[in-house]
């Protein structure tokens, strides 16, 4: 299982935010659990640090983090993902479409996905797997 992660679960684990859902803690914090993170995901975190408003310091201990966690994958935003967000219409914000679109895209390569968010659009959309 491959379990791609949303911007308020990467900074909630990371900031040790009790906001971030039990069963998506207990993945992020497993050594065993394989983490894709949608390379528009990083960048709407860096985004966030960068403005002061996650207790993280500073993007360079943001990506020092991720840099140092050999579970992460940074998937690449592609002309396949963006494509892939136009029929998305069900999901309002742009980001949140090109997480879901990185999340759908491994699951068409045949992984077993699901996406750690607690997003309520994104779980009412209903295209993909959703662990809070």
């Amino acid at each position: 299982m491959k379990y791609v992660i949303d911007t308020h679960a990467l900074i909630w684990f990371l900031e040790g935010n009790p906001r971030l859902g039990t069963q998506a803690r207990a993945i992020l914090s497993n050594l065993d659990s394989q983490l894709v993170l949608p390379a528009i995901a990083l960048a709407e975190a860096a985004w966030i640090v960068e403005r002061g408003k996650t207790s993280i310091p500073s993007v360079n201990a943001l990506f020092n983090a991720i840099n140092s966690d050999s579970r992460i994958t940074v998937y690449p935003l592609d002309l396949t993902i963006v494509d892939r967000t136009l029929s998305l219409l069900t999901i309002h914000e742009m980001h949140d479409r090109q997480i879901v679109a990185t999340a759908m895209i491994l699951q068409n390569q045949g992984e077993t996905v699901a996406l750690l968010t607690c997003d309520g659009n994104i779980t009412a959309s209903g295209v993909i797997s959703v662990i809070w």
